[in-house]
């Protein structure tokens, strides 16, 4: 017999407890919807900063292969999402996925996971929306005072009141429905992907081709003691993450892996699909695509216009444009920046209200918060509670050493769902598969090292918090989960009555 610690949920019955009415979401969103989710949450803050620190300090013009081949470690995963997004269309992504083929308690793991990805990634980008808010408002003359304002480089303890309302705002937005969150994020994403055209088109004006040599800089050692080493890796391997040269482009990619993060919230909204066999896959690897096109002229065209040694690192850019004469794009592109942020936070959100929700309907979490409203068939109960408890780690909390657990969060999701595809080919041949990842198992095997390899680049310090969280998670499935699980209760149910003595 099966553990029941590794008893997983068949797909058929995923499927119909999302036509259960008490649990059923509104199915509102098609092809395009999916793809600008995609696009809204993917460009953020990576594409207007990561740009300037890793061609300084990495890869020099070559920066844009940096960004291809991270593009490509999430191309890899994202064709065995779409795999499963279409082949099991249910809320709660990688966690759903890992139920039907891994086992309740891998699942289990992996919601844990994805829950602290995106409280944190919501509550980091709430943070840095306030930021470049405070930013333009000094730009007008005005100043939020020290006590509601950013804390960061302050002596004064405060609350970051603009972070906080920007999470409760768009919990508000969550709970009223998926089509008018999608509408917003329409509006927001074509002004966000107006930003970076612009900024693509003026910018290849003031390049200067000098400045593309030499492409690939010299390889030079990285000085100990610098950020981008990873404790971890020298003591496994002995070496660290290299400055510049062909290495030096992998050692960027780790680093501008961050501005993908993203991509897979689009499978969270698999069952609030109204097509999703067909839509899903163009949702999730149609975002993709845009996003690596915009970032790789990106940076070409911001290598080209100024030296990759003169860089600026808070804000390269903006300062770009500053450095040859035309100051006005700074604040064109900070407005671009907040613009942005705005959908990031919200789609992060949405990603973990997905989670809870699907974890919560199988009995892991509390039941309480598997009811969906009434009226808008969106789930209500956990956004709310999700919404208030981030608004006040945005406002309370420094969260910025702890970004980069966001990024191991969904690096350890893609391992576990390129797993997932492997072990769910053989046990489930039968299943309809209206998109099948190619070249399985090998390219699967491919996406697994290629996100262990860039998991290894993070600090060690990541490791720790991670496997600390992860740690908690094990203790709360036993002492509640585990017996509280629908599964548990249905083998209850059904199981054989004693014989009578």
């Amino acid at each position: 017999m099966t553990s029941p610690l590794f008893r997983t949920k068949k797909v058929e019955q995923s499927i119909r407890d999302t036509e259960e009415p008490e649990h059923a979401l509104k199915k509102s969103l098609s092809a395009l919807d999916l793809t600008v989710f995609g696009v809204g949450v993917i460009i953020g803050t990576g594409i207007f900063v990561l740009t300037g620190t890793v061609a300084k300090d990495n890869a020099g013009p070559a920066t844009a292969l940096a960004f291809v081949v991270a593009g490509v470690v999430c191309a890899l995963a994202a064709l065995c999402y779409a795999e499963f997004a279409s082949t099991v269309p249910v809320a709660g992504s990688a966690y759903t996925f890992s139920y039907a083929s891994l086992g309740e308690l891998p699942a289990w793991i992996i919601g844990w996971d994805l829950v602290l990805e995106f409280a944190l990634g919501t509550a980091v980008v709430a943070v840095g929306w306030s930021g470049y808010i405070q930013s333009l408002m000094e730009n007008a003359g005005w100043e939020m005072p020290a006590a509601l304002g950013s804390r960061e480089g302050s002596d004064v303890f405060g609350f970051d009141i603009l972070a906080a309302v920007l999470v409760l705002v768009l919990t508000g937005i969550l709970v009223l429905g998926m089509k008018l969150s999608a509408r917003v994020t329409s509006v927001v994403v074509a002004i966000k992907v107006t930003v970076v055209l612009v900024v693509i088109i003026a910018g290849a004006f003031f390049i200067t081709a000098d400045n593309y040599d030499p492409f690939i800089p010299e390889s030079q050692p990285v000085p100990a003691g610098e950020s981008l080493d990873s404790p971890l890796i020298q003591l496994m391997f002995g070496w660290a993450p290299a400055n510049f040269g062909v290495m030096g482009i992998f050692t960027a990619a780790s680093v501008v892996f961050f501005a993908f993060i993203g991509f897979d919230i689009v499978a969270t909204a698999a069952e609030e699909t109204r097509n999703p066999q067909r839509d899903m896959p163009r949702g999730i690897l149609g975002s993709l695509f845009i996003c690596t096109v915009l970032y790789v002229l990106v940076s070409l065209v911001v290598t080209g216009m100024q030296h990759y040694s003169e860089l600026s690192v808070d804000a390269p850019l903006a300062d770009a444009f500053k450095a040859t004469g035309h100051p006005w794009f700074a604040g064109f592109i900070s407005f671009g920046a907040a613009v942005g942020l705005t959908t990031v936070c919200m789609i992060l959100l949405l990603g973990q209200t997905r989670v809870f929700f699907a974890m919560s309907r199988d009995g892991l979490l509390p039941t309480f918060f598997s009811r969906v409203h009434p009226r808008f068939r969106t789930p209500h109960r956990p956004t709310i509670l999700l919404g208030v408890v981030i608004a006040v780690l945005a406002g309370f909390t420094p969260l910025n050493e702890l970004a980069a657990l966001v990024n191991i969060g969904t690096l350890f999701a893609f391992v576990i769902v390129a797993i997932s595809v492997i072990i769910l080919r053989r046990t489930r041949p039968d299943l309809h598969r209206a998109f099948r990842t190619p070249w399985v198992p090998v390219l699967p095997i491919v996406s697994v090292g290629a996100s262990l390899w860039l998991m290894l680049n993070l600090p060690a310090e990541t490791w720790v918090r991670f496997g600390i969280w992860m740690a908690i998670g094990i203790v709360v499935y036993f002492l509640y989960s585990r017996t509280h699980s629908r599964m548990a209760k249905e083998e209850d149910t059904t199981s054989p009555a004693p014989p009578a003595s």
